[in-house]
């Protein structure tokens, strides 16, 4: 049985919890609420605010395929498939494309496996002051398997799937620095 005493310590770390978080529940409120707190726009408003440029790379290579492909991400990333907000940032993003072959046969010298690799540097630019909001770079490194030495539509279709997947976790990155950012009210 508990002595008086004890019972009264217990009491008392209860009460004292409880008013700790009281106290400290104000402070807190989700990232992705849609009603914030603080009456500030709402995380999806913000990132629905943010122009996308359109990412420059040379003409009819693989960087601009992947440059649309990371476009896209990025717009349904920020917008979640609806329509854009009025312009508050502009995004700027540039990119560079690596394929290294990691594997290789060694009677034909083909690869059979290849780490496809983009680089990405983002920057974040208010509309309203003209300043810089953020600015960083990224990457992604994704692997590709290619099935047997005579299938080379494989290989183009393995290596097109790395760059897709290599861009939406570009893209995916890029999302959470913006919606760091924008939360913290840069």
């Amino acid at each position: 049985m508990w002595s008086l005493n004890e019972r009264f310590r217990h009491l008392a770390r209860f009460a004292l919890l409880a008013l700790l978080a009281a106290a400290t529940a104000g402070c807190f409120q989700p990232m992705h609420a849609t009603v914030p707190v603080t009456g500030a726009p709402s995380l999806r408003d913000a990132l629905a605010g943010v122009e996308i440029a359109q990412i420059q790379a040379p003409k009819g290579t693989p960087q601009e395929r992947i440059a649309v492909e990371l476009r896209d991400a990025l717009l349904f990333g920020l917008t979640g498939g609806g329509g854009s907000a009025p312009p508050t940032h502009r995004l700027v993003v540039r990119i560079s494309l690596r394929t290294t072959p990691i594997t290789v046969d060694v009677t034909s010298g083909r690869a059979e496996v290849e780490v496809t690799g983009i680089d990405a540097t983002y920057q974040l630019t208010n509309l309203a002051t003209g300043k810089e909001a953020l600015k960083g770079q990224t990457f992604a490194r994704v692997t590709s398997e290619i099935p047997g030495q005579q299938q080379r539509f494989a290989r183009v279709r393995a290596q097109r799937d790395a760059e897709e997947r290599a861009a939406r976790v570009i893209a995916d990155h890029i999302r959470l620095r913006l919606a760091s950012a924008l939360v913290a009210g840069t």
